[in-house]
């Protein structure tokens, strides 16, 4: 296309575990807008509100905080000004819940729209719920539904939306910077993840300790922070792990690079937490495979496509702690093994999660709904 400008609407200015936005950001072609600032964008890249007049900023909190209003005028308006200001070709929304608030006023602009599904937002029960009005009109509008899994595509069909609209678009790793090393001379596993329920660290902690006992100066490090930290360090306490667990919390991605260069094997228990809460696919795993690292995680969401069992690495059923243990302790045994894997799990990543051939099924899914 001649001119394509793109908005690209997201709910976090900035998150350590959002990555794969960034990188969108970075990569795609045309000419990009950001907004972001929850469900509905608030905010442009420089910090001013969307809504130009503090007497509209006044009303609109009060619509959405007092009378919890989702569809809320002056915000419609306020972004349809912005999208024809700026002459945006599509808006693409990372996350449903973004795409299922937007819709309205993208129709409101005569914009197309292309909704990126993650994670959470295909599978939460009660967000799904909640959004289950929204998520039908935002099915019938949007020019195209972008899942990571196959999973994902599967449970958007269940909530109602045309199989002919979604597109299959794994995320994809950089191997310019995840770049294949060898593996650490020493025992070291590595976990990194927002430490939550669909990453089930305590499991990760608990099969580690039956490492311990037959590799006594096996290491494992977990990278990242969240609501179970203190959980997590507790349990590592209670089975006197200190000497063998380190918590690291948020690194940066330089930092991330450098600790996978040092690790022998990543470990990952993703599982369907209580509320329904379940992975896309996990970048984390792309990059350690792409590092050629072997992975030891659970037959859970994309990591069924991403790690081929018995090649790449091990998969074990969600919550199966035993599983998990007796892996770690077979890649452990065997550094040939372990060598093995991930120089497969290498390869794999080079053939089929390559970021650029990512971001080009992306690009083209964007500028075919632009022409739309």
């Amino acid at each position: 296309m001649d001119s394509f400008n793109i908005c690209i609407i997201k709910p976090n200015k900035a998150s350590y575990s959002e990555t794969f936005i960034q990188t969108q950001i970075d990569l795609l072609k045309g000419e990009k807008y950001i907004l972001y600032g929850g469900d509905f964008p608030l905010y442009q890249p420089n910090g001013k509100f969307l809504i130009s007049s503090w007497l509209g900023i006044a009303y609109y909190l009060i619509q959405k905080r007092i009378f919890k209003k989702r569809d809320i005028s002056i915000r419609n308006k306020a972004l349809v000004k912005y999208l024809k200001k700026h002459q945006i070709s599509v808006v693409l929304a990372e996350y449903g819940t973004v795409g299922a608030t937007i819709a309205k006023a993208c129709s409101m602009a005569g914009i197309s729209l292309v909704i990126h599904f993650h994670g959470v937002d295909a599978h939460r029960y009660k967000l799904l719920a909640s959004f289950k009005e929204l998520y039908q009109r935002a099915f019938a509008y949007a020019a195209a539904l972008v899942v990571v899994s196959g999973d994902m595509r599967n449970s958007l069909i269940r909530l109602g939306a045309s199989e002919e609209k979604i597109k299959l678009i794994p995320y994809g790793v950089n191997t310019s910077l995840f770049k294949q090393s060898n593996l650490s001379e020493q025992l070291n596993f590595l976990f990194i993840g927002r430490l939550v329920d669909k990453k089930a660290p305590l499991i990760v902690i608990s099969a580690f300790a039956e490492v311990i006992d037959k590799f006594p100066n096996a290491k494992l490090r977990m990278v990242g922070d969240g609501p179970l930290l203190q959980a997590a360090q507790s349990l590592m306490r209670d089975l006197a792990l200190e000497k063998s667990i380190t918590f690291t919390g948020v690194l940066s991605r330089p930092e991330i690079i450098k600790i996978m260069a040092d690790t022998y094997c990543y470990v990952q228990h993703s599982v369907t937490a209580a509320d329904g809460d379940m992975e896309g696919t996990p970048n984390t795993i792309l990059e350690a495979s792409a590092v050629g690292l072997p992975i030891i995680s659970t037959k859970h969401a994309g990591i069924k496509e991403a790690v081929i069992d018995g090649v790449t690495g091990f998969l074990v059923d969600e919550y199966d702690k035993e599983a998990m243990a007796s892996r770690m302790v077979e890649i452990a045994s065997s550094r040939a093994l372990a060598e093995a894997m991930g120089n497969a799990a290498h390869a794999h990543i080079l053939k089929h999660y390559n970021i650029t051939e990512q971001i080009a099924k992306l690009d083209a899914v964007l500028q075919k709904a632009a022409r739309c």
